[in-house]
C-alpha cells in the first residue's frame, strides 16, 4: 500500500510537505505542490480520511438536510451543493427529513451531533426552535436555504415577488381569468413557499383590479400528476375556464399543459401557462417560467460553507437570490 512517505520520497520533499500540499493548508510553493501531485497521482496516493481528520479536527464532510429526495428542485439543489463542496475535497451526507417524527427526533438528537459534519446546509425546510437550538449547539457553521429561520444565517427566494412577477407577466398580457395551481395544505406543512406564492398571487390580482376566483385555485402535489389533475378540474369544469393558469411549479405547469392539450385546447391560443423553477424540461415543452436558479442556490450555500470553514468568514443573516421571467411560447394575450 502505498504510503505518505513515498510520495514524499519520489517528490524529494518532506513529508510535512505533502501533507500541506494535498491538504490545501499551509505554505507550499507552487513548484512543490505540483510535484507532490503528480509524484501522488503516479503512485495512486490518496488522503487518508480518517488520518487527515485525526490531524485536521475535520472530517472533510458537510450534512445537507432535505424533506424529499425524489423531486425535482430539491435533487438540482443538491447537485449544486455536492458539486461545489466535492470539487473542493468535501463528502456530502444526506439526512432525509421523513414524515416519521421518530426520525426527525434521531436526526437533530444523535445523527447530527456524531461530529461526522463540518457544516449543515438544511434545503427548504421548516425547522421547529427545539431543532434549531440543537443545530446551534453543536458550533459547526450552518445554512438554510429558504427555511425561515431568524436565527440562521438564510440563503432565500423571495416567493411573494416570484408570484407577483408571474402573475404579473399574465396581467401584463391582458388575462384577467386566471387560475392557480398551488400546494395542498399537508404539502405547505414544511415551507412557507407554497403559501408565500399563493399570496403574492392574489396581491398582484388585487393590485390589477382583476378578481379573485375561488373556483379558479386548485391544490396539488408540485409534481406533474398533480398539476395534471388540477389543470383537468379547472379546465372542465362546471365554470367559466380560465384564459390562463400559474402554476407554483414548473412540474406542475408542464402537466397542466398536458391536460389542455388532452382537452382539445391549445396553448397559448386558449389558455397561457405559466410555472416557476426553471426546470431543465420547460425549454422542451416551451414553458414560460420565473427562473429561481436551483442549482445556483446549492453552489451559492456550499461555497458560502467553505468560506465559513476554510476562511472563517461570517456569513450575512439573509441573503436574498435572484429570479427572471424566462418567456416562451406557452404564453400570449387571451383571445378576443
Amino acid at each position: 500500500m502505498v504510503s505518505i512517505d513515498d510520495v514524499a520520497r519520489r517528490a524529494g520533499v518532506s513529508t510535512a510537505t505533502v501533507s500541506r500540499a494535498l491538504s490545501g493548508r499551509g505554505q507550499v510553493s507552487a513548484t512543490s505542490r505540483e510535484r507532490v501531485r503528480a509524484a501522488a497521482d503516479a503512485l495512486g496516493y490518496v488522503v487518508s480520511s480518517r488520518a487527515s481528520s485525526l490531524a485536521s479536527g475535520r472530517t472533510r464532510n458537510v450534512g445537507v438536510i432535505v424533506p424529499h429526495l425524489d423531486r425535482w428542485f430539491f435533487g438540482t439543489v443538491l447537485s449544486g451543493i455536492s458539486d461545489t463542496l466535492m470539487r473542493h475535497g468535501y463528502d456530502v451526507t444526506l439526512y432525509n427529513i421523513t414524515d416519521d417524527d421518530a426520525v426527525r427526533r434521531e436526526v437533530f438528537r444523535t445523527a447530527l451531533r456524531r461530529e461526522r459534519v463540518d457544516a449543515v446546509i438544511a434545503v427548504s425546510i421548516r425547522l421547529g426552535d427545539a431543532e434549531t437550538s440543537r443545530l446551534l449547539e453543536i458550533g459547526i457553521p450552518v445554512i438554510a436555504i429558504g427555511g425561515p429561520d431568524a436565527r440562521l444565517p438564510m440563503l432565500t427566494v423571495d416567493d411573494f415577488a416570484v408570484a407577483q412577477a408571474a402573475a404579473g407577466h399574465l396581467l401584463r398580457l391582458g388575462h384577467r381569468s386566471i387560475a392557480h395551481i398551488g400546494a395542498a395544505p399537508e404539502f405547505d406543512r414544511e415551507f412557507r413557499v407554497p403559501t408565500q406564492r399563493r399570496l403574492g398571487f392574489e396581491h398582484a390580482l388585487a393590485e390589477a383590479g382583476a378578481a379573485l376566483r375561488p373556483d379558479l385555485l386548485e391544490p396539488a402535489d408540485f409534481t406533474v400528476d398533480g398539476g395534471h389533475r388540477a389543470a383537468r378540474r379547472l379546465l372542465d369544469g362546471p365554470g367559466t375556464r380560465p384564459t390562463a393558469i400559474f402554476a407554483a411549479s414548473d412540474e406542475m405547469a408542464i402537466g397542466a399543459m398536458l391536460a389542455a392539450r388532452e382537452l382539445g385546447l391549445r396553448v397559448p391560443e386558449d389558455v397561457s401557462v405559466i410555472g416557476v423553477d426553471g426546470h431543465e424540461l420547460g425549454a422542451f415543452f416551451g414553458l414560460t417560467t420565473v427562473d429561481q436558479f436551483p442549482r445556483g442556490q446549492g453552489e451559492r450555500a456550499a461555497s458560502l460553507v467553505l468560506s465559513m470553514l476554510d476562511d472563517g468568514a461570517d456569513a450575512p443573516a439573509q441573503t436574498i437570490l435572484p429570479f427572471e421571467v424566462v418567456e416562451r411560447g406557452s404564453t400570449a394575450p387571451p383571445r378576443g
